[in-house]
């Protein structure tokens, strides 16, 4: 079976701005490459997974978020890290559609295409609709304090499996968890 990471976006991998709608405003949050390159070390494919109702709302064209991620995968690639799909819902919350996080519709989809389960999956992300998406789908699930992850860590609205600071500390917790060598102390309630 193969591995999989599905990660969000927004607060994740880039600095949180709310309604990101200019390519050139896309900043990594630091250890970002670092982490993604030491999930690939480890064989792992790397989806992101990010609600982007900016879209619906009019905030942004499709081209737009074209460029937002072209810049993306740029700014990886100048630090020698890459991502393999970038999965989006553009749709409103009050639509119900299933692609939605917290709904598991995207992370379902990324698990099909790349051959792996959402049970055995990764879910790495700063809201509580990431943590509740890896949930839903039975993957386990790290909340990063990036982005809203330390707010929604306060909160204390959902319980992720596994609290880390970065990409790179959930990365390392991912190969802790698969070296049976080095426990992990899991964070669940």
């Amino acid at each position: 079976m193969a591995r999989l990471v599905v990660v969000d976006r927004d607060g994740t991998l880039n600095v949180e701005r709310h309604y990101l709608s200019d390519p050139e405003l896309v900043e990594l949050l630091p250890n970002v490459a670092s982490g993604l390159t030491l999930l690939r070390d480890m064989g792992f494919s790397v989806a992101v997974v990010t609600n982007q109702s900016a879209l619906s709302r009019g905030f942004i064209s499709r081209e737009t978020l074209d460029g937002i991620h072209g810049r993306l995968r740029d700014l990886l690639k100048a630090q020698g890290a890459t991502v393999d799909a970038i999965y989006f819902c553009p749709h409103l919350p009050e639509t119900g559609c299933r692609c939605r996080k917290p709904q598991t519709g995207l992370l379902e989809q990324a698990a099909r295409d790349f051959g792996a389960t959402p049970q055995e999956t990764f879910v790495i992300g700063d809201q509580s609709s990431d943590i509740e998406m890896g949930r839903k789908a039975g993957a386990t699930t790290l909340l990063v304090q990036t982005g809203y992850g330390a707010t929604t860590l306060e909160q204390g609205k959902i319980t992720p499996d596994y609290v880390v600071a970065d990409v790179l500390g959930a990365a390392q917790m991912i190969q802790k968890l698969l070296s049976p060598t080095q426990p992990a102390t899991l964070h669940r309630g």
